[in-house]
């Protein structure tokens, strides 16, 4: 039956935005919410719907009550109680007995009763939780409701987490906030606190005397989680983020940080979301005394304090389905200031700006990048200014034959304020086609072609004499054909499949004239599984491997249920006896080159080793061994690398000096929540590796120790960190870092 003088908009609407009940019983009820309405009014309609198992009318009292499971329906709005009376003298309207309420935004709200004034729209709530849809609950004593909709509830305590176990039974929520007043705004979706303090563990409290949050993980004006860090050079460190909310898409954040052993420190971060793309930037500046240049000839020791900071901005912008904007900048003050206030341990800093334009068979990019050195002892006149760099890039097929074409354009130039200066443009074309025999093997042909344009200057500026290249104007062409031929073997093995591909390569090229060219990308040459095959060895474009050669190679894979091997073995032969311009300890200076090879290992997902080495092909002495593993579960695992570089090249060449290198990290999870967690960073260099290293072979750089719990809602870490190197004011120390983060509070 309908009644609707029984219970109008106001009263409804009071029940389903009450944000109430008892502080301390923030547990579910047990009575379930009312299921919609099986005939739903049309919308807009003002009349309550309603069902219950009786309905009474005391004519001389003129009491309406309507008894048993009564659910009643307007909207979106749905109330399921015990009983309902309204008083047509008084005008109350009351609702007793396991009271859920449901408003259209899938709130719903328990309790004992709720009293309404003559208005309807005034009331009282007693003993009330309200669960938000949104996250989050709340429970409180006793709660009003005034004409704006504005919820004011009293001794009342609110959570995010899970208030029962994974097996169902109750548990104190890792976190929640108690107050003697909570405020809540629906229009605005924030809630409000007076005499708050936040709890953790039903133990631990931290005092809030104001404050406030939005719900719903809105973004919203207002304090983050503070940050409490110890270190040896600037003492205690307290951050205290605030955020100012532009709207969903915008926010600014602004993050004094305070030190006790330094100048404080003002963080600025800003970032935005809109039709085009996005964008952050990331702002650090403070006084301090620089000390960084203490190792830079020249310079001079300065004990005033003077500006330092940092920028870092990232962003893209897609103007078309076709053509973007890209942006990366980051620029520091000086060589130390990220390592002392521990935000990076970079060397070096590249700033670029690129424009591209992709579409299924072409690329063309317009870019321009810098380098900032933070190594003490490098000149930053020497770093690069690339600007512009032009790329394009096409392919096609060539009609003829079923292969495929590719065209590639280059530009650069690149620009030192104390060093050489080289431009550089070329054109090239590859055709490549592959075909597939009778017997099973995939043989490709290849045919390059490229014709280079440098211009070189202040050549003698770069020590390296083997880089510099000629002075002014130089013309080079390359060309080179190959045919590579795979025969793959493959059959069943264990129960199940396994494969062994022999791989056999001819490349052949003219002479070409490398040195009288500068050499700016090619200079970290070394043979590896990832360049055996490939039509030429040097990185980058400066450098052409010009010998004609044969290479030869096994690939090796197996997959079984839950394990899987996958390797890779070669060699290559240079076929005639030019001198090459390779040097000693790349692996490639000799007519048989060295043996290289790669082994990768997974087991389900708890094993996961890639083994990378170089052989000798004289000795088989090991000049290359690298190990990264993965050995564990998502909860408990441990990561080891090492690497081992033992090339035994010239000093010339610091693109290629030998280094040693172990590092080990890990996580174990003690108890559901509780993990424990750790790395290290160890030089295992010594002097005969490398006679310029000062690490006596068991050298230390840095180690991290830490505890951490984490939950649905919780996140609290302390972590011990040690860094074992001193560059300028980044002196080597101990610092701890103390991380809380209330999950599900707002923004």
């Amino acid at each position: 039956m309908t009644r609707n003088a029984l219970l109008t908009t106001g009263a409804l609407a009071l029940a389903l935005t009450a944000l109430p009940a008892a502080a301390q019983d923030l547990q579910d009820r047990p009575v379930a919410p009312p299921p919609p309405s099986e005939t739903p009014l049309p919308a807009g309609d003002e009349q309550v719907q309603f069902t219950a198992d009786s309905l009474e009318y005391e004519y001389n009292a003129d009491i309406v009550t309507a008894r048993g499971d009564v659910r009643m329906y307007r909207g979106g709005d749905r109330l399921r109680a015990g009983t309902v009376t309204w008083n047509r003298n008084t005008g109350k309207v009351v609702a007793n007995g396991d009271i859920a309420v449901t408003n259209p935004q899938g709130d719903v709200a328990y309790g004992d009763s709720i009293e309404l004034t003559d208005s309807l729209k005034d009331g009282v709530i007693e003993n009330m939780l309200v669960v938000l849809e949104q996250g989050g609950r709340i429970a409180a004593r006793r709660g009003t409701r005034n004409d704006g909709g504005v919820i004011t509830v009293e001794d009342a305590a609110y959570t995010a987490c899970d208030v029962t176990t994974s097996d169902g039974c109750p548990k104190e929520p890792s976190w929640k906030i108690s107050a003697v007043t909570v405020v809540y705004d629906p229009e605005l979706g924030r809630i409000k606190y007076k005499g708050a303090r936040i709890s953790l563990f039903g133990i631990a409290t931290i005092p809030l005397p104001t404050f406030s949050h939005p719900i719903g993980g809105r973004s919203a004006n207002g304090f983050l989680a503070p940050e409490f860090r110890l270190s040896r050079v600037n003492g205690l460190e307290i951050a205290a983020p605030y955020v100012f909310s532009f709207g969903d898409n915008r926010d600014l954040t602004i993050t004094p940080r305070v030190f006790t052993g330094a100048l404080p420190m003002l963080q600025v971060g800003y970032r935005e979301l809109n039709t085009l793309g996005a964008f952050r930037i990331d702002a650090y500046g403070t006084y301090s005394r620089r000390s960084d240049d203490l190792g830079v000839a020249g310079s001079s020791v300065t004990t005033q304090n003077d500006f330092r900071g940092y920028i870092d901005s990232v962003g893209r912008y897609q103007l078309s389905p076709k053509w973007s904007i890209s942006e990366s900048i980051r620029l520091a003050s000086d060589r130390t200031f990220l390592r002392r206030y521990d935000i990076s341990r970079d060397t070096r800093l590249r700033s670029t700006v690129r424009v591209e334009r992709i579409d299924d068979d072409s690329y063309f990019s317009i870019a321009g990048w810098s380098v900032q050195t933070l190594r003490l002892t490098d000149n930053q006149g020497l770093q690069p200014i690339a600007l512009p760099e032009i790329d394009y890039r096409r392919r096609f097929d060539d009609g003829v034959l079923g292969g495929r074409f590719s065209l590639q354009l280059n530009t650069l130039a690149l620009t030192r304020t104390e060093g050489q200066d080289t431009q550089r443009a070329f054109a090239s074309v590859q055709w490549d086609l592959r075909r597939l025999t009778r017997w099973g093997q995939e043989v490709t042909f290849t045919a390059f072609a490229r014709g280079d344009l440098y211009n070189a200057n202040d050549t003698l500026a770069t020590t390296v004499a083997s880089y510099r290249g000629d002075e002014g104007f130089q013309a080079r062409a390359i060309g080179a054909v190959a045919v590579d031929v795979k025969w793959p073997f493959i059959g069943s093995f264990l129960g199940g499949t396994q494969r062994i591909t022999p791989r056999v390569q001819l490349v052949a090229s003219p002479r070409v004239a490398n040195l009288s060219v500068p050499n700016e990308d090619a200079r970290a040459v070394e043979l590896e599984d990832s360049n055996l095959f490939a039509l030429n060895r040097f990185p980058g474009y400066d450098r052409f491997e010009d010998s004609p050669r044969v290479t030869y190679g096994l690939d090796y894979a197996i997959d079984l249920p839950g394990l899987s091997i996958d390797a890779v073995v070669g060699q290559s032969y240079r076929l005639n006896t030019r001198p090459t311009i390779l040097p000693d300890g790349t692996g490639l200076s000799d007519r048989f080159s060295d043996i290289v090879g790669r082994t990768t290992v997974r087991f389900r997902d708890f094993v996961s080793l890639t083994h990378r080495y170089r052989l000798d092909k004289d000795g088989l002495a090991v000049r290359r061994n690298e190990v990264d593993a993965t050995v564990g579960t998502r909860d408990t695992y441990a990561l080891i690398g090492y690497l081992r570089l033992n090339r035994n090249i010239g000093f010339a060449l610091e693109d290629l000096q030998d280094r040693e290198e172990a590092r080990v990290g890990g996580r174990v999870q003690v108890a559901q929540f509780w993990s424990v967690f750790g790395s290290a960073t160890v030089d295992l260099t010594d002097r005969s590796e490398d006679p310029l290293s000062i690490s006596d072979g068991f050298t230390p750089i840095r180690h991290r120790l830490g505890v951490a719990y984490e939950d649905d809602c919780l996140r609290l870490g302390l972590t011990w960190k040690r860094d074992y190197e001193t560059t300028g004011d980044a002196r080597r120390g101990n610092s701890y870092l103390l991380t809380l983060s209330l999950k599900n509070l707002g923004r």
